[in-house]
């Protein structure tokens, strides 16, 4: 009888099994399904070189941007700033719109009009309802061609922007990582910062902005990128009514990348009147485009983030979350990815108290070697799920739609289907993860920035000896 029993046990737990894998099985399956039926990004080439590219979802709303394939990465020391101050003069009126004319124009829609700078993209962009598409195209249209760039408004919007440096000089994050690109990018235009310094936006006049303009603004170096509630055909018929006047020639040869190489080096900014240490530590990653992006992608999400206020404790899956709750090592702490064309920064930026600076930069580095050497399968499992999840969840309305397809149509000249990407971050095995952990930081030259009171933060000849083990 007892035997019986114990045989009816072992089959309900072989079918409860079944029916999980089936579950399992069949959730991954409504997954994959789901992926392919996302409606595809469609592209379409104008005569002049610009790229139309938009993804309809049939949404009652629409967001609608032009991509600018040039950022601060384009400038020089003597016109740093530019792009961004560019970016600000974009909504101070045009030839046929006044400032207040635009405004009210945006307002009476409903809409919501916005731009930004990056070190390799300017951006401007549009939300509104699916049916005023066509207003928003031809308002971002008017916007980037026919800008007016009155000299009073230039005055007025240069105090703007020193204002919103100082801004940006009390937001540490930035601080540290500006400083990071300084120091990783010494001397190449990927280690200038966005705002430009003080000196060049006290004296940027309206030819340094034109200049750049028709140096950069350049119809092949442009995307019209849509998502939402927006017809492609209608979008196409929209660009070529709207922007067939942008050029594509250029006075003598056309602007080319400057290779930024990456230099093993640190900057410390000692506050003592700071409560806490902001840290971050990079090595040089890779481009976008690069084969070993997905591999370190999956390293980066391994190494995870964690903020003290989310908790967790011992039930973390990163190791380093665990270790820095048990042993309160940190009072945050992110991993990063920041890739460019040619090259990118992989590593970590924390934040935590001054005597603790050591103990936790011991335990960044010791889980980086243990990246390169020891990872488990079931720990690339968990951060592969991770990554497919956090790149959907940011997927999630039809702005960062249309900016995922404005980026990737600069970065790749098409944009990945998602169910490809899903592919490719499947395809990657724990080899992958340590041939790319040991290709990219073993034994590499890293660069810091610290701000605060950083001195206990290890001098940069030990940090740089923790960059291997002598036992692999």
């Amino acid at each position: 009888m007892a035997l019986r029993v114990l045989s009816v046990s072992q089959n309900l737990r072989q079918l409860s099994k079944g029916a999980e894998l089936l579950k399992r099985y069949k959730a991954t399956a409504s997954l994959k399904k789901t992926l392919v039926n996302i409606p595809a990004t469609q592209v379409t080439r104008l005569d002049n070189g610009l790229r139309v590219a938009s993804e309809d979802s049939g949404a009652a709303t629409a967001t609608v941007g032009l991509w600018i394939d040039a950022g601060s990465r384009s400038e020089t020391e003597k016109n740093n700033g530019v792009a961004h101050f560019l970016e600000h003069m974009a909504f101070k009126g045009t030839a046929k719109r006044s400032q207040t004319d635009l405004e009210l124009e945006v307002e009476n829609l409903g809409a919501h009009l916005n731009a930004y700078t990056s070190r390799e993209q300017t951006v401007f962009y549009a939300k509104c309802l699916s049916k005023d598409v066509p207003k928003a195209v031809e308002i971002l249209a008017d916007i980037i061609q026919n800008s007016k760039l009155g000299e009073s408004e230039i005055e007025r919007e240069r105090s703007v922007i020193l204002r919103e440096m100082q801004e940006v000089e009390s937001n540490l994050q930035e601080v540290v990582f500006d400083h990071l690109h300084a120091t990783a990018y010494q001397g190449t235009p990927l280690g200038q910062t966005i705002l430009g310094p003080t000196k060049n936006i006290k004296c940027i006049g309206k030819q340094d902005l034109c200049d750049y303009i028709s140096t950069h603004y350049k119809a092949s170096r442009i995307v019209l990128a849509g998502a939402g509630g927006v017809k492609h055909d209608d979008l196409v018929k929209l660009a070529q009514d709207n922007l067939r006047g942008l050029e594509n020639t250029f006075d003598g040869k056309p602007p080319a990348i400057t290779p930024c190489r990456f230099t093993g080096s640190e900057v410390r900014v000692r506050d003592d009147s700071l409560p806490l240490a902001h840290v971050a530590v990079a090595v040089e990653g890779c481009g976008w485009t690069d084969q070993d992006n997905i591999p370190l992608m999956v390293a980066n999400t391994l190494i995870g983030a964690w903020d003290r206020s989310q908790g967790g404790g011992v039930n973390n899956a990163s190791n380093l979350a665990r270790a820095s709750a048990e042993d309160n090592l940190c009072h945050s702490f992110q991993s990063f990815n920041t890739c460019y064309k040619d090259t990118g920064l992989w590593g970590i930026y924390f934040v935590c108290d001054p005597l603790q600076c050591e103990d936790m930069l011991f335990n960044v580095q010791t889980e980086w070697m243990r990246l390169c050497t020891m990872v488990t399968e079931a720990e690339v499992e968990r951060a592969k799920n991770l990554l497919k999840t956090n790149m959907l969840l940011q997927l999630d309305g039809t702005t960062p739609i249309c900016e995922d397809i404005g980026r990737q149509m600069l970065c790749y000249n098409r944009r990945i289907p998602l169910h490809e990407l899903e592919q490719r971050i499947d395809a990657v095995s724990v080899s992958n993860v340590r041939d790319v952990a040991m290709k990219y930081i073993y034994d590499r030259c890293p660069a810091v920035a610290a701000v605060g009171p950083v001195e206990n933060l290890p001098e940069y000849n030990r940090i740089r000896s923790s960059m291997y083990w002598l036992r692999v």
